[in-house]
């Protein structure tokens, strides 16, 4: 009888693909700046909001209201802010998501299990805490769906903030916990957040979402047949009564990120690569500065604590979504056989977790959306969203500081090209090629040292001659 084959335990978190590592690197440089931008635009909306004499002209701004009324369209700035600039940035979570399910991780079910489960988890138990908050402190079961959310610029901020040099493995990781997050909060929205829908309009979006989908598989070119289909489609979903993102998301789905024999990048990634920086940019940055602008007192810091509503949502973000991610992972590892990957342990996880409890910009979408008829309250769960969001963020800076120096020695690993030839040397221990490379690399220093060395004998040989030459001339005269 043949003796089994021994089998090899997968690794979670372990060190990506050279081509995924490449597409992470450039979608991570992007978000990183993106959620600078983002911090900016919260603390201006805070300052603007909070000084009084700049506190009128605040209010006046975002309640301006412009657009085609005949079209359905006279809609205020912060309502522009809200339904049509995050659209642009649900289009580029629909492109990542495409790519993820078709050419990044998620294409392999065994590989997909770790975030998605961990997404999921990581929205479910938040849900679950604000639930038994307000159940228990008998408040509205509405914002539910406020903590479930993750703000992956915004996380990304904060590491470029405090300076942690993050692996690679759990930057991917928490880039493709956000993806599925934006995915399921979109989900949330269309199914949970429409009160009413105009069929007549929302078939009008489908046919044109139809249309795009058409021309996109004819190989239709040119920004200026899309750029129009897409006010249109967008327009419609809008008047349908589903929320206007959908329709970014949708089209991001659509569009093809496999590569063809003549193309480097797919178009997928071509358009997320021109559509990005504007999304990072200017489009969540512009909802920021009008949807966090809320009034902050100290007694309204302290209703953040009080009332079920925001408590709920303050432990969503800190707790649910800590215990909801790390607990989603670790029972993934558990039973499915796999270990941690070599380099980290369990608190990076919970670290990262952690660090995912940042859950501003959707967070304050189903936060307006969840309590629209009530303003007080609205303001009151965006604060208390601002202070989750900010609880979060220093523990997981907390924490990920105490590992900060194992994190910069991967990183140091991870980048290291002795060889120069653009690839990591990581990548390459493999390659023939590279050893060869290294061997006259190292063969070059070494005689370029030798050299040195006979060159430094040289010199101490003649120091001597001239000392003992000196030395000589010097007891010539009578002593």
């Amino acid at each position: 009888m043949a003796a089994p084959r021994p089998t090899t335990a997968r690794k979670v978190l372990g060190r990506l693909s050279l081509p995924e590592r490449n597409f992470v690197a450039e979608a991570l440089r992007t978000e990183t700046v993106g959620g600078v931008l983002l911090l900016i635009a919260a603390v201006t909306a805070l300052i603007w909001a909070n000084v009084p004499a700049l506190h009128d002209s605040y209010e006046s701004v975002s309640h301006f209201h412009l657009g085609p009324a005949a079209l359905g369209l006279h809609l205020s700035i912060a309502h522009w802010a809200a339904d049509g600039l995050l659209a642009v940035f649900f289009f580029v979570a629909g492109i990542e998501l495409k790519r993820e399910l078709v050419a990044g991780d998620l294409r392999d079910p065994k590989a997909a299990a770790l975030p998605v489960v961990a997404a999921l988890c990581g929205m479910a138990v938040p849900a679950l805490v604000y639930t038994l908050t307000n159940v228990t402190g008998g408040g509205s079961l509405q914002g539910w769906a406020v903590p479930t959310a993750t703000d992956i610029a915004f996380a990304l901020a904060v590491l470029a903030v405090i300076g942690t040099s993050l692996p690679s493995a759990l930057r991917a990781f928490l880039l493709t916990l956000a993806v599925v997050d934006d995915l399921f909060a979109i989900l949330i929205i269309a199914i949970f957040f429409t009160a009413r829908i105009d069929f007549v309009a929302l078939a009008g979006a489908v046919i044109g979402l139809a249309v795009f989908w058409l021309l996109l598989r004819k190989g239709v070119r040119g920004w200026y047949v899309y750029v129009p289909l897409a006010l249109v489609i967008w327009a419609l979903m809008y008047n349908s009564g589903v929320h206007a993102t959908i329709a970014g998301v949708a089209m991001g789905l659509m569009l093809r990120c496999t590569t063809r024999e003549d193309e480097k990048h797919s178009l997928g990634e071509h358009v997320e690569h021109l559509v990005r920086p504007l999304s990072a940019g200017l489009a969540v940055p512009l909802f920021a500065l009008f949807s966090a602008g809320v009034a902050i007192s100290g007694g309204a810091l302290g209703d953040v604590f009080t009332k079920p509503e925001t408590l709920g949502v303050v432990l969503g973000l800190v707790v649910g979504k800590a215990v909801g991610i790390f607990g989603g992972t670790w029972l993934t590892a558990r039973f499915t056989r796999a270990s941690l990957s070599d380099d980290l342990a369990w608190p990076d996880v919970f670290a990262v977790a952690s660090l995912a409890g940042i859950g501003f910009t959707v967070s304050l979408l189903i936060g307006e959306l969840a309590f629209d008829s009530d303003p007080v309250l609205t303001d009151e769960v965006k604060a208390a969203v601002l202070v989750g969001s900010l609880i979060a963020a220093l523990g997981a800076t907390v924490l990920l500081k105490l590992r900060n120096a194992r994190y910069r020695r991967m990183y140091e690993d991870e980048e290291r090209d002795e060889d120069l030839d653009g690839i990591p040397d990581i990548y390459e221990q493999d390659d023939p090629a590279y050893h060869l490379r290294m061997a006259e690399l190292h063969d070059r220093k070494a005689a370029e040292h030798r050299r040195i060395a006979a060159e430094k004998a040289a010199e101490q040989r003649r120091g001597r001659v001239e000392v003992a030459g000196g030395a000589g001339e010097d007891n010539d005269g009578p002593a």
